[in-house]
């Protein structure tokens, strides 16, 4: 495993945009009878999700959501020297989004401006990223942008995503200060696993055609998608899952000499109801330090950690914190950071 550590660099203000649009999914009735829906929901334990309109993009919940946070704290934009926007649902496949959030902002033109292509532990390994970034004297603040329309991806005649994702994006703002302590990174990944959830078709390797656009029946369960449609192998992501994700949260704690007790809360990527609980009992992790918005929000992609700090713990995060984040996800990768934060400002939540 990757094991990076920093000191005096932590995040300062985090802010979040969710689409006004709810979706109770319990009415989603139009592809599946009532009962498989009520057994699907109870299962998941997502109840209800955001979605956003067709006309809105991940790019248009991260600026609200940069707005809002560098209004909340009057941020000068002329300080911001990079710009990382960490999503797998972009506005076009050329060039980088990052760019039009650029200009959208107003930041400066010296500002370095770059897209991550990464999903679920996307957030811990952007941070990373903005945490090494700021090791150079030549940048002393980081504005971190995860965005996702997830929900554009999935078909909606596919149990195994039409009820779990959702839409969100955050702002994270990250920069140098003596105020803060010691943060700690491990990343680990695995290519061998990458079929596990991905798009098959619509790239460069199997580009769009009438082919790949064509709904047929996916599996022995009756879900229908495309070949343009996200699709994931539960099971076998839930497998990994296992095998991996206690070892590596134990690990990075062993490794920096971090108890438990010490942790003030566990912010997990909440993938599905199944691994949330089955890390939380494994780890033997109090309810009251594991805060969740997967019944609210379902599963947000690289935007759930920050969301759910935003959701849940707001002026809590005032005083000296140490957090523990943790996620696997895509690719497949995974990523564990250990942050001891002072004074984390966070905005009420934005809708559009």
């Amino acid at each position: 495993m990757a094991l990076l550590s920093f000191k005096g660099v932590g995040i300062s203000a985090i802010a979040a945009c969710v689409p006004k649009n709810k979706v109770n999914n319990l009415d989603l009735t139009e592809y599946f009878s009532p009962e498989a829906v009520q057994a699907i929901v109870e299962g998941t334990q997502v109840y209800e999700r955001r979605q956003v309109s067709n006309e809105i993009c991940s790019s248009d919940l991260a600026v609200a959501a940069a707005e809002r946070l560098l209004l909340d704290n009057q941020i000068d934009k002329d300080e911001i020297g990079a710009l990382i926007f960490v999503s797998q649902t972009p506005d076009y496949r050329m060039p980088a989004t990052a760019f039009f959030i650029q200009k959208r902002l107003g930041l400066s033109q010296n500002v370095f401006a770059f897209d991550v292509n990464l999903a679920c532990a996307g957030f811990i390994q952007g941070l990373c990223l903005a945490f090494s970034l700021l090791q150079n004297a030549g940048i002393s603040k980081v504005l971190l942008l995860n965005g996702e329309t997830r929900t554009k991806v999935y078909s909606r005649k596919d149990r195994r995503g039409a009820f779990l994702f959702g839409d969100a994006s955050t702002a994270t703002m990250v920069e140098r200060s003596d105020k803060f302590g010691c943060s700690h990174f491990s990343i680990g990944s695995d290519g061998g696993f990458a079929d596990l959830v991905m798009i098959p078709g619509g790239g460069y390797r199997n580009p769009s055609s009438s082919e790949t656009l064509k709904e047929k029946i996916a599996d022995s369960d009756g879900n229908i998608r495309c070949d343009e449609h996200s699709h994931m192998a539960g099971e076998d992501v839930a497998s990994l899952f296992i095998r991996v994700m206690p070892k590596h949260i134990k690990s990075l704690l062993e490794r920096t000499n971090t108890s438990m007790d010490s942790i003030d809360y566990f912010i997990l990527h909440e993938g599905s109801n199944f691994l949330a609980s089955f890390i939380k009992k494994k780890l033997k992790l109090p309810e009251h330090k594991t805060p969740s918005i997967l019944s609210k929000y379902g599963n947000t992609s690289s935007a759930s950690i920050p969301l759910n700090i935003v959701s849940e713990l707001n002026s809590k995060l005032m005083g000296e914190k140490r957090l523990l984040l943790t996620a696997l996800g895509a690719g497949m990768t995974w990523a564990t950071a250990i942050l001891d934060t002072k004074d984390m400002k966070v905005s009420d939540m934005v809708e559009l």
